[in-house]
């Protein structure tokens, strides 16, 4: 059951394409402003320093309960309507979120937007819809390219931003950028109203169904959560790094350090060409592997050798790399499996790998504080190493298939 008014049989211009990733970078980038100011938010807000936290992790829980409850919409309901009243919801809130001084409403505030920015996840599915099977691959893999750079360039922009103008800053261009943003969508997004009728209830209770009865979500899922594992405990861990000893970085060198990580997206539309060649398996391998040897680098050279922070650099790159390309191949994988339920697939494959996110980025902090760098390095290799493990039960059932 395939939607109705969204002509998939033709191959979607390549400047919608690049607004659909535009978009998903700008409101995916709402998730993670908040993580290099939570000192200062904490400050002005009256927050303990115990309790900053709560502003991140409000915003990740906002996150996952939008995956698991309104991610799922977009396969009942009108996309375009739907995607617009969230970005409309999460300008006012990011609006309010800039200039209240209460703690509890301003953590209330940051719930919400991390639920309105399940926006992102409609828009991907959304951009599989429209595009033809044969170039399926390389549009979400361009989409994603630019979800992943919102990800990515978020903590140094916000960094900067708040050095030059103070931490209130970056909410009210947040929701300037949310308003502009739904303008541009309202104008540039055809309809798509999905074909199938389910009341919300049933519609949730499928979910649960897709998962237990579809064996490539669940595989997928997991890969990407221990790679998303990995990504999250070095980004936890590797600012406390430079920050000290031998290192000594500033907030402004640590930002700059991040935005070179950037480069590790430039893979996602490849990794995308690559799954609709047909490679997906290998490419998976590769990805993982990619993944492991970039954790893998650190630990071969000292922190005291000149060479310390090229190979953090390298490192950065090649796992950011290896993400890109393994989350690409996991959802052109899950958005091959059926147009009617894409949606809730999505939602699901995120909401999976999301908490594998937020193991790492736990594990990560808690091994640093124990264990030092090494030993968050050892976790954030044995992650991958868990999903290549289980990618080796994909290669040897395909032997005993052929």
């Amino acid at each position: 059951m395939h939607a109705a008014s969204v002509p998939t049989e033709k191959s979607v211009s390549p400047a919608l394409i690049f607004i659909l990733a535009a978009a998903c970078g700008i409101i995916a980038a709402n998730l993670y402003y908040a993580q290099p100011l939570i000192g200062s938010i904490g400050s002005t807000i009256g927050l303990s320093s115990g309790a900053t936290a709560l502003i991140v992790t409000l915003t990740q829980i906002g996150y996952g309960i939008g995956l698991l409850f309104i991610v799922p919409l977009g396969d009942i309901l009108e996309n375009r309507k739907l995607i617009l009243s969230l970005l409309l919801i999460t300008a006012v809130v990011l609006t309010i979120a800039a200039v209240i001084k209460s703690a509890i409403l301003f953590l209330t505030a940051s719930l919400v937007i991390g639920v309105g920015s399940v926006a992102a996840q409609i828009l991907v599915p959304y951009a599989a819809h429209l595009s033809p099977e044969a170039v399926r691959g390389r549009n979400v893999g361009n989409v994603m390219s630019g979800l992943l750079l919102g990800i990515m360039l978020a903590r140094p922009i916000s960094s900067l931003v708040a050095e030059y103008m103070g931490w209130r800053a970056i909410y009210f261009i947040s929701a300037a950028l949310m308003f502009v943003l739904a303008l541009v969508l309202a104008k540039a997004l055809p309809s798509r109203k999905p074909s199938i009728a389910t009341a919300y209830p049933a519609l949730l209770h499928s979910m649960l169904h897709l998962l237990k009865t579809t064996a490539a979500l669940r595989r997928r899922a997991i890969y990407h959560a221990c790679v998303f594992g990995t990504f999250s405990l070095f980004w936890t861990t590797v600012p406390l790094v430079l920050t000290s000893t031998p290192f000594h970085f500033t907030q402004k060198e640590v930002a700059l350090f991040a935005l070179v990580g950037v480069m590790g997206a430039i893979v996602a539309p490849a990794a995308g060409r690559m799954a609709d060649r047909g490679w997906v398996r290998p490419a998976t391998g590769w990805a993982l592997a990619i993944v492991i040897f970039s954790m893998l680098l650190p630990l071969l050279v000292p922190s005291s050798s000149v060479l310390a922070v090229p190979i953090l650099v390298a490192a950065a790159i090649l796992l950011d790399m290896g993400v890109s390309a393994n989350m690409v191949l996991g959802q052109r994988v899950i958005f091959s499996l059926g147009a009617e339920f894409r949606s809730r697939l999505n939602g699901l494959y995120m909401a999976i790998f999301f908490l594998g996110g937020a193991i790492g980025s736990a594990a990560g902090g808690w091994a640093y504080a124990i264990g030092g760098w090494e030993a968050a390095l050892l976790i954030g290799i044995a992650l991958p190493a868990i999903a290549m493990a289980y990618y080796a039960t994909e290669l040897s059932r395909k032997k005993r298939a052929d």
